[in-house]
């Protein structure tokens, strides 16, 4: 039986789409991975652009409202922002709910060598911390 994760930000945008795509590449036969937000928008185009450079194809994932989600049990709910964690709602049913926060990338429409370099940094500290989840398949506060 696999692992029941979702991940949480608040536009599901960028920081909970990548790690969505990073334990989904590292832990497929270990895990069940969804994300959502809070306030969901569309999938951000830069996080598809990075997360290619690395060989992780997130372009067919979709932004999700937590909503989806409410009537499902998860093994974990982490957070990956401030805003989410906040306004995670009781309703979520997990045996564990973990916060790991990251820093949220710029939201420029417009992609200048400083958007894309600081999208690579958050890529990176996530692509870190999930990874070492999926290979481990050990989540930790």
């Amino acid at each position: 039986m696999k692992t029941k994760v979702l991940i949480l930000c608040t536009g599901n945008s960028c920081r909970s789409q990548m790690a969505e795509g990073i334990l989904r590449h590292y832990g497929n036969e270990k895990f069940e991975v969804f994300s959502a937000g809070t306030r969901p928008s569309t999938v951000n185009p830069l996080a598809v652009q990075v997360m290619k450079e690395i060989g992780m194809d997130i372009s067919n994932q979709r932004s999700k409202h937590l909503d989806e989600f409410k009537n499902q049990t998860f093994d974990y709910v982490i957070t990956v922002c401030d805003n989410a964690r906040e306004s995670c709602p009781v309703y979520l049913k997990a045996g564990k709910k973990l916060h790991w926060g990251f820093p949220d990338p710029p939201h420029e429409k417009e992609s200048s060598e400083e958007v894309l370099r600081e999208f690579r940094r958050v890529r990176d500290l996530i692509h870190e911390k999930f990874k070492q989840a999926a290979q481990t398949a050990k989540f930790e506060g």
